[in-house]
């Protein structure tokens, strides 16, 4: 497991676990109920935001985006699922094996064009854009 993923995976219940015992050494069990309480609305906003790109998702078609192109230009390494999720506004549609690493999303907008993005861990890893191929007879009569 490399340095990040343990950082990733464990790093923020460590913190957690710090600022408690930081605020009993400083403020006694008074401390320890604000750091607990602050701990808790980090969670709850965090939990908000998660349900609202999801609500927002649930309204549109699966893979769906308004551009392929728009969203391969704001596409980074990095971004998380709930990222890529909140920028189509559309849940993408799955074209990898259930539950397997890595994972393959798609989303395509209405003149055939997709991006099929690959997420390791949740986090965006590479992807690319398919544009539709223009025969010599459309691109002839386009300006």
């Amino acid at each position: 497991m490399k340095l990040k993923q343990i950082i990733d995976r464990f790093g923020l219940p460590i913190l957690g676990v710090l600022v408690i015992s930081f605020a009993y050494r400083s403020y006694g069990w008074s401390g320890v109920a604000a750091a607990v309480g602050a701990l808790v609305m980090w969670g709850l906003l965090h939990f908000t935001r998660m349900m609202q790109v999801l609500k927002r998702a649930s309204g549109r078609p699966i893979g769906y985006v308004d551009s392929a192109v728009m969203l391969n230009a704001k596409l980074r390494e990095g971004m998380t699922l709930l990222h890529v999720t909140a920028m189509t506004r559309s849940l993408g549609e799955l074209k990898s094996v259930k539950a397997q690493q890595p994972e393959l999303f798609r989303w395509a907008d209405g003149s055939d064009s997709h991006v099929t993005c690959e997420f390791f861990g949740g986090k965006l890893v590479k992807w690319a854009l398919q544009r539709p191929v223009q025969d010599a007879e459309d691109a002839a009569r386009a300006p």
